[in-house]
């Protein structure tokens, strides 16, 4: 019995030991002084000095902080560095949280500090994702699904999470000044030539080196181009490590490898100084990206899709692109967008005639048949820009479409740039014959003129229906772009019944290599379901006009489309739309 007593005595030590680890927030009060963690050169932890000023209670639901002067090492001189996210904080040598957020242009290394509590409630999160809105396919920015970071009002000055430094390695100029509003948007700082590069070495480092206070940088894209976001661990519990203090994006459960670096130099900034790091080997996975900080597993490999891009001229040079990219819906096409636009501009001009081809092929791992890419586009002014979207678009809407088994294999594309501007302009259309009768047929013309004084005529011939009403009937002959919005408009909003389905709908959108004949009326035509029911019954029309409301349901209303047409011009691209009209007599 004495025995058993006594055993029960020590576990309750050490479960009470176990349980003041962690510094109580309702304990906190001003004027204590503590210590953090933090790495300021290579990847030696150093501490630097904490004084607490205050609470701020109930900044968001459940949520507090604490506000504190840091103090030692460089902070007087550099304030509260991009990179520090993260950093450790502890009273009595119990952990109180971590640096999360901090006033820009701040003439002292004021922080606020998350208490540990709402650090560590990122891994009793629900596993689900958010929600899911729809992704448009005439979407401008591929960034909307992702969070803005956290801010808090202080008098006239705004804290916000400290910026997240997100290192780009290989990718152009152009690219960083494209994407650097919507990026920073994001609270993430892009930075470029200025950051370690390098690629982690291959294999899992010794866990043993990631501690609190430790470096990290999490790895978006790696390979021929890189992308990392660098943060700092604020406690590691057996396999599981807590990092950043604050959101990455706020993407829910994820897989996103991450690597332990290193500190080459640390940038005094007026504004934010930063750190300048670089990865150096694999430590495990980000599997949670919360509001209060991100979490990850050690020695857990991640999930990542190889995405190859090659870049040619006929007959000329050829620039090939090997990247494996994290397999995140929601950060996919964003990541794509961007990867595609600085392959493009590396070789090609942003600004003069040009036309680029694209041809490629996004495949998934379950037995749903792939996506195939297949356009031409033609242009002056922002033309990277205009096909890099246009390729991530449709990644974007299958990927963000609610359907868990859309998990992506592998993404390959092959662009090919010509130094001309191959494109032609629907300049004219006319039909033979102002009124004709059903059985009869009709001829219609498109002239086509493009640069040089180069033209065309195409005719396509239509035969009218036996027993079609009297009445008019419209020729509306248009680019891909305008007939796809015209025909699928109606799919905005609705949920597709099948992966299958969604990815044949993808493949099915017209290119801009030809010019499309919609022959139509103008009554009413409605979608039910994914299948056409033109011109129903006035019953069934009213009935459906008045459930019109409820598109989410699938149903829409549009002109009744009674016939469809193609005209070829060879390789170029179409652009423009007219209508003409034919008198049908009884």
């Amino acid at each position: 019995m004495a025995v058993r007593f006594l055993v029960g005595v020590l576990l309750g030590v050490v479960g009470l030991q176990a349980q003041t680890v962690f510094f109580p927030l309702k304990d906190v009060k001003p004027g204590m002084r503590g210590t953090g963690k933090t790495v300021f050169s290579g990847d030696r932890i150093e501490e630097f000095q904490v004084e607490i000023l205050g609470t701020i209670e109930n900044v968001g639901p459940k949520q507090h902080l604490v506000l504190a002067r840091l103090s030692g090492g460089p902070l007087d001189k550099t304030g509260v560095l991009q990179g520090m996210s993260g950093s450790p904080v502890y009273l009595d040598g119990k952990l109180l949280g971590a640096v999360a957020l901090a006033f820009s242009f701040s003439k002292e290394p004021i922080a606020a500090i998350r208490p540990i509590d709402e650090v560590l409630r990122v891994s009793q999160s629900s596993a689900a994702r958010p929600a899911l809105a729809k992704v448009s396919l005439w979407e401008q920015d591929l960034t909307k699904q992702l969070s803005r970071p956290e801010t808090v009002a202080a008098g006239e000055a705004l804290m916000a999470d400290i910026a997240t430094p997100i290192h780009f390695g290989g990718f152009t100029r152009n690219t960083m000044e494209s994407f650097a509003p919507q990026l920073r948007a994001l609270g993430l700082e892009p930075r470029q030539g200025i950051a370690g590069g390098g690629k982690p070495a291959p294999g899992f480092g010794d866990p043993a080196r990631l501690m609190p206070g430790s470096m990290i940088s999490v790895q978006l894209l790696s390979g021929d181009l890189s992308i990392g976001a660098d943060g700092t661990v604020t406690h590691v519990d057996g396999k599981h490590v807590y990092a950043f203090g604050h959101r990455f994006l706020s993407i829910g459960a994820t897989e996103l490898p991450f690597a332990r670096s290193e500190v080459l130099a640390l940038l005094p900034n007026l504004a934010t100084s930063f750190k300048i790091s670089a990865p150096r080997e694999w430590m495990g996975t980000i599997t949670e990206d919360r509001s209060s900080a991100v979490s990850g597993e050690l020695g857990r490999r991640a999930s990542t899709v190889p995405l190859a891009i090659t870049v040619s001229r006929p007959g000329g040079s050829r620039a090939a692109y090997n990247i494996e990219m994290v397999n995140d819906r929601f950060l996919v096409p964003f990541l794509l967008q961007m990867a595609v636009y600085s392959a493009i501009d590396a070789t090609e001009r942003n600004v003069g005639s040009s036309t680029l081809s694209i041809r490629g092929e996004v495949e998934f791992r379950d037995e749903t048949a792939p996506i195939r890419l297949s356009n031409m586009y033609s242009g002056e002014f922002s033309l990277p820009l205009q096909v890099s979207l246009a390729t991530a678009i449709p990644v974007a809407y299958a990927l963000q479409s609610g359907f868990d088994q859309l998990q992506l294999k592998n993404v390959k594309l092959d662009i090919e740039s010509f130094d001309e501007k191959k494109q032609l302009q629907i300049d004219q259309a006319w039909i033979s014959r102002r009124e004709a009768r059903p059985g009869e047929t009709v001829e219609l013309s498109v002239a086509l003129s493009g640069s040089n004084g180069a033209e065309m005529i195409r005719k396509v011939p239509w035969m009218i229906p036996s027993g079609a009403p009297a009445g008019p009937v419209y020729f509306t002959v248009a680019d891909g772009n305008t007939t796809n919005f015209t025909e699928y408009r109606q799919l905005i909003g609705t949920t597709p019944r099948s992966p299958a389905l969604l990815v044949s709908f993808l493949n099915s959108l017209r290119g801009n290599t030809r010019a499309y004949v919609r022959v139509w009326r103008a009554d009413p035509s409605f979608d039910v379901q994914g299948e056409d029911l033109p011109s129903p019954p006035p019953f069934l029309a009213q009935i459906l006009s008045r459930n019109q409301a409820a598109v989410g349901g699938g149903i829409a209303w549009r002109n009744s489309k009674i016939g469809e047409m193609e005209i070829g011009a060879g390789d170029v691209v179409i652009t423009g739309a007219k209508t003409v009209q034919v008198e049908i007599k009884e």
